[in-house]
């Protein structure tokens, strides 16, 4: 289990490492402008599809269809789904072609008329890429069943890889056409190094008919997973419609500030998957202290990481992009979007509590509870604050998840939580109101301050929770 956990943390930290530096080269090379958000715009509906896919919605549903066959049954099967999904691939890439001027109005519609054209444009160009995109899904499948992660995670990084190139070589001399061509290129690349593995597994061109009966039984096993991906999603749609109505920039700054915060996140994976796994072999009894144990150790891990980030935004920000325009506010979201990063790792641990009993509905009604609250109270906050008001909005709805997530389980006096909540609490707020002020102007002294702090943190969170002592009862 550690050896396949470690495998996929190293492709999955590859692949937001990758994506964040697409984001980098596009705000280093365009500016935090109206170009950028309209790139950004057109690229929304095929990132969703690949984020969803890459969460592993897909392979979720088909893995156990795929390993209920027998040997000599799965080549038809994976054959008559590639067909099937290819061809529904291709339909949804001629829906997005075709009605271009729809979803970029749906997504954007607060973009400027001068760059609604050439967003259209370009999301002609990038929907193509979704069918590379389906077909690496699909064919990760019996690779995963096999155990082997390493090909199968390196979707995201062969996505961005020809797009990253592109920039990195022609910098603000690129255009969006060429680089839409890019994303092309990256999801073709995606479906064709996987070729050689499914051909190796018995899959064959006489094996590709049309079956209906396989798809249906997959779409109803997908079903609950798409409405969950897809309440997530929306709501990245929310946030942004409303950042196209508050100026150029704002789309690129919610977007770059998602992708930042997503590598601090990755450090937390594996411990999620390790407890997931301790808490399933045993009863109630073990499953309380593995969890109190697993949630201290969130603390230790995420606090430091949310204060490090929090007091060196503009030292980060203008480390990354100096003298690129529009990138003021980047800073301050980050600062924000530092104490969602604490809440959403309790809030994973506290989900791995029911999943180890094989229940996920109670943790998924507890999100769609957040996410309903983000979403009423996104259009208020956004017009009361503009770009900041979408992060406390999503502060909002990860908060209320997290608090009936611990109601529901009843498992805020067993864990024993209120002292890391006020003393994280106390901990952002001091970083938030006293320190980072002092630490506002970007220099290097500063950033080492920060990482200064931020290790104090660490190392008085380490002594205070000793997250490292065994449970009471544990053999």
């Amino acid at each position: 289990m550690f050896g396949a956990t470690s495998v996929l943390t190293l492709v999955t930290l590859t692949g937001l490492v990758a994506g964040f530096a697409r984001e980098w080269l596009l705000v280093a090379s365009w500016g935090a402008g109206a170009r950028t958000d309209g790139f950004l715009i057109a690229m929304f509906l095929p990132e969703a599809l690949r984020t969803m896919l890459s969460a592993g919605v897909l392979s979720s549903g088909a893995l156990a269809l795929w390993q209920a066959r027998a040997a000599h049954e799965r080549p038809l099967w994976l054959g008559q789904m590639s067909m099937a999904l290819g061809l529904m691939a291709v339909a949804f890439a001629a829906v997005l072609h075709l009605g271009a001027p729809l979803w970029v109005h749906l997504v954007g519609p607060g973009l400027a008329d001068t760059q609604r054209a050439l967003t259209e444009s370009t999301l002609r160009c990038l929907a193509w890429s979704i069918p590379g995109i389906v077909m690496q899904g699909l064919w990760t499948v019996p690779l995963q069943a096999q155990g082997r992660f390493l090909l199968a995670g390196l979707g995201s990084l062969l996505y961005n890889l020809p797009a990253i190139a592109y920039l990195g070589l022609m910098r603000e001399r690129a255009t969006e056409h060429d680089l839409a061509f890019a994303f092309v290129l990256g999801g073709l690349a995606m479906m064709l190094v996987m070729a050689p593995s499914v051909w190796r597994l018995g899959l064959r061109p006489g094996h590709m008919g049309l079956s209906l009966a396989p798809l249906r039984e997959l779409g109803r096993r997908l079903l609950p997973l798409l409405a969950s991906g897809a309440a997530g999603q929306g709501l990245q749609l929310l946030e942004r419609i409303a950042a196209s109505y508050l100026g150029e920039g704002a789309v690129t700054l919610l977007n770059l500030t998602r992708k930042l915060i997503n590598l601090p996140l990755i450090a937390l994976m594996s411990l999620n998957q390790v407890l997931l796994g301790l808490m399933s072999e045993g009863g109630e009894s073990r499953r309380v202290p593995l969890l109190r144990r697993g949630m201290a150790t969130v603390t230790m891990v995420s606090l430091p990481a949310a204060v490090g980030l929090m007091l060196s935004a503009p030292a980060l920000v203008a480390l990354l992009f100096p003298k690129v325009h529009g990138t003021a506010m980047l800073a301050p979201l980050l600062g924000w979007y530092a104490v969602i990063l604490v809440v959403a790792g309790w809030n994973a641990m506290l989900a791995r509590y029911n999943y180890a009993t094989g229940n996920t509905r109670l943790p998924l009604g507890c999100e769609l509870s957040g996410n309903a609250l983000q979403a009423l109270s996104l259009p208020v906050l956004a017009w009361l604050w503009g770009a900041p008001g979408i992060v406390v909005s999503a502060l909002l709805g990860t908060l209320l998840t997290g608090a009936l997530l611990l109601r529901r389980n009843q498992l805020w006096g067993p864990l024993g939580l209120t002292g890391q909540m006020l003393g994280g609490a106390g901990m952002l707020a001091v970083c938030g109101l006293w320190i980072a002020p002092m630490l506002s102007a970007p220099s290097t002294i500063n950033l080492a301050i920060s990482a200064l702090v931020a290790l104090l943190c660490l190392l008085v969170l380490a002594a205070c929770l000793t997250p490292w002592r065994e449970p009471r009862g544990a053999p």
